[in-house]
């Protein structure tokens, strides 16, 4: 009986282990995005992020110019969501913009100096 016992202790013990070792980490990290200019940038991107796996919320200040995003760590890296930022045309921590999506981007979404920018009142 001690044995059976100690057994599916051993068990119980084991799986729960197993359990807890293939929950994924969460991490929430902020990428500089100088060229994020206005609402129309922001919802592109957020738009944009919905559907790429391992991002849990990705939320674009474009008066702070930066991107706060929350991520599993199992699915997808920083590195990975500053190159998907920058082939959607616009610059992202250390990472340049992809010039052929950047020349895409409408005019208010392009930097000051080439054009664009949001007039300020």
């Amino acid at each position: 009986m001690k044995k059976s016992f100690v057994l599916l202790l051993a068990g119980l013990l084991a799986f729960a282990t197993g359990a807890f070792a293939q929950t994924p980490k969460v991490k929430t990290d902020k990428i500089p995005t100088p060229t994020v200019q206005c609402e129309m940038c922001k919802n592109r991107i957020e738009n944009y992020f919905k559907k790429i796996d391992g991002i849990l919320t990705m939320k674009v200040d474009h008066r702070k110019k930066e991107v706060t995003v929350k991520y599993l760590t199992d699915r997808t890296n920083v590195e990975a969501i500053k190159t998907h930022i920058a082939n959607l045309g616009y610059d992202a921590g250390d990472v340049t913009a992809e010039p052929e999506a950047y020349n895409k981007l409408p005019k208010c979404c392009k930097r000051p100096e080439d054009g664009g920018g949001m007039k300020k009142n």
